[in-house]
């Protein structure tokens, strides 16, 4: 574990945020076994880290109430949501993870951040060591560059980040938290801050010392 990580993961506890550490993708499983008892009603924010570890696989194993959204439109899809606002515990991971302890989320449908604010009885993150940043001004510049163009190529979203690779907004040197292009496939809507926690150790951070997702 090196410095940066041990810092990023006490000042998490500082926050009301519970930190674990794992060397390897192939102990998250495992680990997250141990929180979540079987039965428990489960459900999930897109996310490539999830399905680089083997918890997307976990989640619809059968062992748990997954509460499944892909697929469905309308009413059907609405409903999902409500269900996964109010389930027993919701994986997704960070966009970025401040050596402060703050979470930096940014989301377009926002049904991710609606989850980590509050609705879940607990939030379990799954974040590489890629996602440690120095601070939020950081965080903002890391969205920018290296988790929105690739989301949106993923998403086959027809976006200028995901034509050029960088949002619109760093050409002309900003670093502002909501610039961007005004595309009305825009995944840049809603921007969540996670600082200090009233509910101590409901939101979860499993640090993979490994490079996870974008």
């Amino acid at each position: 574990m090196t410095e940066t990580i041990r810092k990023t993961m006490d000042n998490l506890e500082k926050n009301g945020i519970k930190a674990f550490f794992v060397e390897t993708k192939e102990e998250v499983v495992p680990l997250v076994k141990t929180l979540v008892p079987q039965g428990s009603s489960v459900s999930n924010g897109g996310s490539v880290s999830l399905a680089e570890t083997g918890v997307s696989a976990l989640l619809e194993s059968g062992i748990y109430d997954f509460i499944d959204r892909r697929g469905l439109e309308g009413e059907e899809l609405r409903n999902s949501y409500i269900r996964a606002f109010g389930c027993d515990a919701y994986f997704c991971s960070s966009n970025a993870v401040t050596e402060n302890g703050e979470l930096y989320n940014v989301d377009g449908n926002s049904n991710r951040v609606a989850c980590i604010v509050f609705g879940p009885r607990q939030v379990i993150m799954v974040v590489g060591v890629n996602k440690i940043v120095p601070d939020l001004d950081a965080a903002i510049k890391r969205v920018k560059e290296c988790a929105a163009p690739p989301n949106t190529v993923r998403l086959n979203l027809k976006t200028p980040c995901a034509a050029t690779g960088e949002c619109i907004s760093l050409k002309d040197d900003s670093s502002l938290m909501c610039d961007g292009c005004k595309s009305p496939q825009r995944i840049c809507c809603n921007y969540v801050v996670t600082a200090q926690q009233r509910h101590k150790g409901r939101i979860k951070v499993i640090i993979v010392n490994r490079e996870l997702g974008y």
